[in-house]
């Protein structure tokens, strides 16, 4: 009789963990800076573009990693008046902490803050997010967020239609006058703190016409159906233990902080805004991004991201470059690649090898296809684990040694590309909201085409069939080529081998 009890007890308060969201009422209405008057960012940053420019944007790519962290880092520690933080990572580790610091100091100073976060991966961040929200100028919120906070994955059995759908969009905006978007959440292995873990990836620094569309983009987000405040969820946070956390009374935390913020200064765009010397590109860009009703599945009325990306990066003509670090093209989407080179375009893919992928899972939803996609003649490479990226300012992904492909990015004709947040995989395509931007530039385009061309074969495998229509995998610099998946143990390759003969296609 107690265990029927007990048993019942459960079904009833796992059923009625979705109806522990909070009213949406109890929420403060607030909207993005928008002034014509001069702020200091204006002069940092030489900016030459107004929000409102007619499509016209300054870019600057942030393809170096502690330039990508100086560049968050500047906008923080210049802002004036508001800083718009959107993310779908933000880990409490030295990058991380470090930018929580910042954004309470310039909270201190009267800037207001808002911090939207996916609450996916907020494990942890509770008392931090809840010392962060209780200072008057910064609100947090979480986009979907986990009712249960110690046992999130019991969320899952009630719930699993809303949880699934996270938010992946990533923006840093300053003052509505500058704006970081891209492939980059905020973490160590985003910004090379350490040499052990590196993610190459993408981002671009940007004033002008698209900083108004993400700061209106960001409003959206921040007044959802999907967005509550941080204070009405967690509801056991410690604040003087995230306090704490704030302020970095771990002397070996602290001494490591100090480290990084050295390197950062040393970095080649630290040292140009400390010179207001940024070498701008000017360009035509347009903002992509998802409605936020997406998050709850409301949104099927409105055009697809994937059909307004292709809209906006037209119809090739010549060649298309693909760089999405979870690749799975599904059925539909392999046959119209294939369908391009049939028209006689060139495709060309670069995604990450078993040993490179941070995610299995989506690797074994790849691998299905690769045999259809090299039958139809598109030319496929995987990234190299701990390979080194050879440098390519203002015309590729980093100049490092990295351990995986993290960078979304779509080139087409060498004169469009796309930079953002979105996977070519069923999950960015169906259930995440997602945004990038694309850019209208042959310069800026055509650089990085041919870049990426020259030097992809030096720190990523050809993966080709032999005559007997097996994979192979195809390593220039040491001129050997592999029958299995390169570096990868036995026990990856069976457990990837095993999950891609699960029905998950779509979760991926």
């Amino acid at each position: 009789m107690k265990t029927h009890s007990l048993i019942s007890l459960l079904c009833l308060l796992l059923c009625s963990c979705s109806s522990w969201l909070p009213p949406l009422e109890e929420r403060t209405e607030s909207r993005h800076f928008n002034t014509s008057k001069p702020v200091r960012l204006d002069n940092i940053l030489q900016i030459r573009h107004t929000p409102r420019n007619n499509g016209l944007s300054d870019i600057y790519l942030l393809n170096d990693p502690h330039e990508a962290f100086a560049a968050r880092a500047a906008l923080i520690e210049s802002a004036e008046h508001s800083l718009d933080l959107q993310y779908y990572i933000w880990r409490n580790d030295i990058s991380g902490r470090l930018l929580f610091n910042l954004i309470y100091l310039a909270a201190e100073r009267g800037v207001r803050v808002r911090l939207l976060l996916d609450d996916n991966n907020t494990r942890g961040l509770d008392d931090l997010l809840l010392a962060l929200d209780s200072h008057p100028n910064i609100e947090v919120r979480l986009f979907n967020p986990f009712v249960l906070r110690k046992w999130r994955a019991l969320g899952y059995l009630t719930d699993f239609a809303r949880l699934n759908r996270r938010m992946h969009n990533k923006s840093f905006t300053a003052d509505n006058r500058a704006t970081i978007l891209g492939g980059r959440n905020i973490g160590d292995e985003y910004f090379k703190v350490r040499n052990d873990t590196v993610f190459a990836d993408l981002d671009i620094l940007a004033t002008g016409s698209v900083v108004s569309e993400v700061s209106y983009d960001f409003d959206r987000y921040w007044a959802s159906h999907s967005a509550y405040n941080a204070t009405h969820i967690i509801r056991r946070g410690d604040i003087p233990h995230g306090l704490q956390e704030l302020g970095y009374d771990d002397e070996t935390a602290r001494q490591a902080l100090l480290r990084y913020r050295e390197t950062i200064e040393q970095s080649s765009l630290y040292r140009k805004i400390q010179n207001r010397q940024i070498d701008w590109q000017s360009v035509q860009t347009r903002l992509i991004s998802d409605d936020p009703d997406k998050g709850l599945d409301r949104d099927s009325r409105k055009p697809p991201i994937a059909d307004r990306l292709q809209n906006a990066l037209k119809q090739p003509e010549k060649n298309v470059y693909l760089v999405s670090p979870y690749f799975v093209p599904t059925k539909s989407g392999t046959q119209a690649l294939a369908k391009l080179v049939q028209n006689g375009i060139g495709v060309t893919v670069l995604t990450n090898s078993l040993q490179a992928t941070d995610v299995a899972a989506v690797h074994s939803g790849y691998a299905k296809y690769r045999k259809p996609l090299l039958h139809s003649g598109i030319k496929l490479y995987e990234l190299q684990p701990n390979h080194a990226v050879p440098s390519t300012k203002d015309k590729g992904l980093t100049g490092s040694s990295v351990t995986s492909l993290h960078a979304k990015t779509f080139i087409v004709d060498g004169k469009r590309i796309f930079i953002g947040s979105f996977n070519l995989d069923p999950r960015s395509a169906r259930l995440n909201t997602e945004m990038g931007v694309v850019i209208e530039s042959p310069l800026i385009a055509g650089k990085m085409e041919r870049t990426l061309a020259q030097t992809t074969p030096s720190y990523a495998y050809r993966v080709t069939l032999d005559k007997h229509n097996r994979l192979q995998w195809y390593d220039p610099a040491t001129q050997k080529t592999y029958s299995n998946e390169p570096e990868a143990k036995l026990w990856k390759r069976i457990a990837a081998k095993i999950l891609s003969l699960l029905p998950i296609e779509g979760l991926l």
